[in-house]
């Protein structure tokens, strides 16, 4: 049987075949008629009209083609069928290194995740080169991964088919603080665990707290829809940036004053909503909410992460399921976005959760939705 073609390009239209006419009315089924992909390449390839994630690949090709971001197809090369649908990230490669015999971790800039070249993969060698090369040139490229997030493909970006994304310094520089931030951040931290009037009067009950997070919560989205403004708490394996931001926007638009908090470190999370059970990630961040002790006017930060928990816990609570007993912690406000960069009008938080919603729904169409029963 021959290899695979191998494609990345974007999307140009997602239809009927070349052969049948554009208005022609679609079979009930949404399924028995070939879907013809025509790509900014010039090539036309179309889905299985057998297989059934057919209709619901389409509608995804579709929202690519919309947000013009690249796609990875493997195509068999008799039929031009699509056997293999990936999303690339496009990013910039930060550093590379050895985190086992065998493996390379690949940082990305804009991605919390582990990205792995294994040595025994077929084109590691290659893969291993290109990832160099852009490293040291500091060039954007196109990376696609499998679903345990080993990279199978790197390639230039082609400046004609997606705008250059930006480019964040990358884990290791500290998010951006200004001088009068800071000075703020010490006088709070001397006042954390004391008893005035006006940080009473800041922080909530633990029984606010706890609708706050149901409320987040609630916003998560359905797998196999993931449409906006959902957020994709259920893709825990990228894209906390981007969820922690939008939660802190529904937090202030209700008149709260969150904060964030970071970790690094080799940390690693169980989950049931992923098909591995678990998420490796350099780092991690998510808000922050002052609330009122049970008891006494003392108050704590609680964080606010719906990808991990089902209700508000401590920094040490949240840090302690996260692998890495030697991570660091950091807090800062809520208008940190990424490294050192803001996003005061939430267009990069928007494009981002855009993003990972199409993973999400990427992977319920191959996986099936989460959480996924095999898992503890």
């Amino acid at each position: 049987m021959p290899s695979p073609v191998v494609i990345v390009s974007n999307i140009t239209s997602v239809g009927p075949t070349m052969a049948e006419p554009t208005g022609a009315a679609r079979p009930s089924d949404g399924g028995s008629r070939p879907r013809a992909v025509r790509l900014t390449n010039g090539r036309t390839v179309q889905l299985d009209p057998g297989d059934l994630r057919t209709p619901a690949r389409a509608e995804l090709l579709d929202s690519l083609r919309e947000q013009q971001r690249p796609v990875y197809l493997e195509i068999e090369p008799d039929t031009s069928t699509i056997t293999e649908l990936l999303i690339p990230h496009v990013a910039h490669v930060t550093s590379i290194t050895r985190i086992d015999d065998g493996v390379l971790g690949v940082v990305l800039d804009s991605s919390h995740g582990r990205h792995l070249i294994r040595a025994t993969a077929t084109n590691a060698t290659e893969t291993e080169r290109l990832a160099r090369t852009a490293a040291a040139s500091g060039s954007a490229v196109i990376v696609t991964e499998n679903d345990r997030h080993e990279i199978i493909d790197i390639r230039d970006l082609e400046h004609a088919s997606h705008d250059l994304p930006p480019r964040y310094p990358g884990p290791g520089t500290p998010p951006h603080t200004s001088w009068w931030q800071r000075f703020v951040e010490r006088i709070r931290a001397c006042w954390r665990y004391q008893y005035w009037p006006w940080q009473w009067r800041c922080c909530v009950t633990m029984h606010r707290a706890q609708e706050i997070f149901d409320s987040m919560a609630a916003a998560t989205c359905s797998p196999l829809a993931a449409l906006s403004p959902c957020i994709p708490f259920m893709y825990p394996d990228d894209g906390c940036w981007a969820r922690a931001h939008e939660m802190c926007r529904l937090m202030i638009s209700n008149g709260l004053s969150p904060n964030k908090v970071w970790i690094q470190g080799s940390l690693v999370a169980v989950t049931k909503n992923n098909p591995n059970c678990h998420v490796y990630w350099g780092w991690h961040v998510a808000p922050t909410l002052c609330v009122r002790g049970r008891k006494s006017w003392r108050s704590q930060r609680m964080v606010i992460d719906p990808s991990l928990f089902t209700s508000p816990v401590t920094e040490a609570g949240w840090k302690g399921v996260q692998g890495d007993l030697n991570a660091t912690l950091k807090d800062t406000s809520a208008s940190d976005y990424l490294w050192g960069s803001t996003d005061p009008t939430y267009i990069d938080t928007n494009s981002k959760l855009a993003y990972y919603r199409l993973q999400l729904r990427n992977r319920s169409i191959q996986f099936g939705p989460p959480p996924y029963a095999n898992c503890p």
